[in-house]
């Protein structure tokens, strides 16, 4: 592969995917392609492949093949980012977005839309991208998308993550290109650090002073690690990176690894990820064909190379140490620090680890320059952040936005709201290691530093929206039920410290907790973070402590009123059942697995509260909403 050849590709298929660019971005009036009359993508990432994509894509290309119709290109890309709406498809060059797709509607948009001089079915279509004449509404300016800047996204659901060149015409392998044409590594190094790209990962450490401490490392042998595991509950930035735009980490693996002295890189990614190592595959062994990767890169002399290694879903593998360790071939434990791994890392050797959203920052940092990133975000939080939006809210999805953007944009302008007119409760940030945000912060502006300041943290991007139904002492339960699984037990304070802390939070949960366990969760909470390995048992602690920071009377009517005001914890939960509602129709009675329910036929029906044991099934089946919880 040669620059020319390189700039080539890019001019072939330049104005194929600009149409999807522009249209999306600017809601640019294009000509038709003269290639293809029309293109539709249809999200292949997993989301939209779970709701049904690969039997609309196929529903899709036999329908097109019934009418006769040979000049519509389809192509299954990565993720748009609103998950809640798949199977999502986009026609392009009019920019009709079509959610919520069944194969039966396929035949109907295809004899409508697709067929020559046709028109968009505007009952398929999401409302928030239709004008009330028809016309429609650029992505760039729905409540979705409109505060969002897509950095690290830039290419998720605009290219076939399948094919090297449609990624070369979005300007694949051009930093790299620039980096080993006209930057010396220092350069490289200066970039990142004018840039102030802070480490998407977690920990926030600034990427130009990792890369610094490799780079000054005097040994001929040294690793590029990529941290592709992510094993927070709720995150899936990563994988739809991987699945979305796979040589966005490629190249900057590559460009990582001209600017340290590496000549080899490892993805260390999860095996329950098969749609992200099946297209992180294809694209290497692309890369490899077309001599992005390998030796002599570019006809430079520059030689580097790519491995994926598969983990086996460990959270404490997410850990820096321990995923170096799982990929030499042993159990994933975390070593102690220092050495640290710029010094002493992969198989005793320089190494640096960034996650796939820190590599996906590279490349438009080397392109657009570091004046251009710093402009973004806050002081100290430069560029954008990827978030991956659950739990009690309408929009369902990724987002990506600049540092600074507060909690209320993003639950109520891009996030669509609580549904059902619920009242927010409280976001959960940093997944086991992080803490519940209360309504109060709900202003403050996202960014590393701030997040730390009021009891939680940034973590991979997970971000977990709570409503008034959630129970703050349940949810913190859950987090260390989880931490308590993925411990790796080489530490005491961790392997003990976790399995006691859940004993008194589910102490609490069933109404036996103290007062003085309050008292006793914090000391060891203390002891945890002073003295355990590694962040995971250093963080166990964190969702407890915000919990208790932000909703001290939760837990104290848990302990003092044996009441959960959510009425989630099972255990404090008294059913009733209205005599003035209840029609005596015995469906209650005769789904209650322990007999606690009876009354006779057509009158009112008694809960023995002896015998509840708090199933629910009660209210389940009663059709007249006579029971109820408190």
């Amino acid at each position: 592969m040669t620059l020319e050849r390189l700039n080539g590709i890019k001019a072939k298929h330049y104005d194929l995917v600009m149409v999807r660019k522009l249209v999306a971005e600017e809601g640019a009036k294009l000509a038709e392609n003269t290639a293809y009359r029309k293109q539709v993508l249809v999200c292949g990432g997993t989301g939209c492949t779970s709701s049904g994509s690969k039997k609309v894509i196929a529903a899709l290309e036999e329908s097109l093949k019934e009418n006769g119709i040979e000049d519509v290109l389809v192509v299954r890309t990565g993720c748009f980012g609103l998950c809640s709406l798949g199977p999502i498809m986009i026609v392009y060059p009019e920019g009709s977005f079509y959610s919520q797709v069944t194969p039966a509607e396929v035949p109907e948009i295809v004899s409508t839309h697709l067929v020559p001089g046709g028109h968009p079915v505007n009952k398929y279509l999401y409302a928030e991208t239709v004008h009330t004449d028809g016309s429609s509404i650029p992505l760039s300016e729905t409540p979705f998308y409109k505060k969002q800047m897509r950095i690290a996204l830039r290419n998720c659901g605009v290219i076939d993550p399948e094919n090297i060149e449609e990624a070369i015409a979005c300007d694949a392998y051009q930093a790299l290109a620039k980096v080993l044409t006209t930057m010396k590594p220092q350069d490289v190094i200066d970039e990142l650090l004018a840039a102030g790209l802070r480490g998407r990962g977690g920990a926030g450490f600034p990427t130009g002073r990792k890369w610094a401490f490799a780079m000054a490392q005097d040994n001929d042998t040294k690793y590029v690690c990529c941290n592709a595991d992510e094993g927070d509950p709720g995150a899936f930035m990563d994988r739809s990176v991987l699945e979305g735009d796979p040589h966005a980490l490629i190249e900057a693996m590559a460009i990582a690894g001209y600017t340290i002295g590496s000549k080899q890189g490892y993805v260390y990614v999860r095996a329950e990820y098969p749609i992200a190592v099946e297209r992180l595959r294809i694209a290497i062994d692309q890369a490899k064909e077309y001599g992005l990767l390998g030796k002599d890169i570019l006809g430079t002399g520059f030689e580097f190379d790519i491995d994926i290694r598969l983990g086996a879903g460990a959270f404490v593998c997410g850990e820096e140490t321990a995923l170096m360790t799982s990929i030499e071939g042993h159990r994933g434990e975390p070593r102690p620090r220092p050495p640290f791994p710029a010094i002493k890392g992969l198989f005793g050797k320089p190494t640096i680890l960034n996650n796939v959203e820190t590599y996906a920052n590279i490349a438009p940092i080397i392109l657009n320059g570091s004046k251009w990133y710093s402009s973004i975000g806050t002081d100290k939080s430069k560029g954008t952040k990827v978030f991956a939006l659950g739990g009690k809210i309408n929009n369902v999805g990724l987002v990506e936005v600049p540092m600074g953007t507060t909690i209320r944009e993003i639950v109520e302008e891009i996030g669509g709201g609580v549904p059902n007119g619920k009242k927010f409760k409280a976001a959960q940030t940093g997944g086991p290691s992080g803490g519940c945000i209360s309504a109060e912060y709900m202003d403050v502006p996202i960014d590393y530093d701030n997040l730390i300041e009021i009891g939680s943290m940034m973590g991979s991007g997970g971000m977990i929206i709570l409503d008034e139904d959630t129970c703050m002492v349940d949810i913190s339960k859950f987090y260390l039920e989880f931490t308590v699984d993925e411990s790796c037990g080489k530490c005491t304070p961790c392997r003990i410290g976790t399995k006691k802390l859940l004993d008194y939070l589910t102490r609490i949960t069933e109404g036996k907790g103290t007062v003085e366990d309050l008292d006793k969760i914090k000391e060891l909470s203390n002891h945890m973070k002073s003295s355990s390995l590694c962040a995971l048992g250093q963080t166990a602690a964190n969702p407890i402590l915000s919990t208790m920071n932000a909703f001290y009377d939760e837990y104290l009517a848990h302990i003092k009123e044996k009441k959960c005001p959510a009425h989630v914890c099972s255990a404090l939960l008294v059913f009733e059942i209205d005599p003035d509602k209840c029609k005596g129709c015995t469906l209650c009675m005769h789904n209650c697995p322990v007999g606690a329910i009876r009354g006779s036929v057509k009158k009112p029906h008694v809960i023995d509260p002896a015998k509840c044991i708090h199933c629910g099934l009660c209210m389940e089946n009663c059709h007249f909403s006579a029971i109820s919880k408190k």
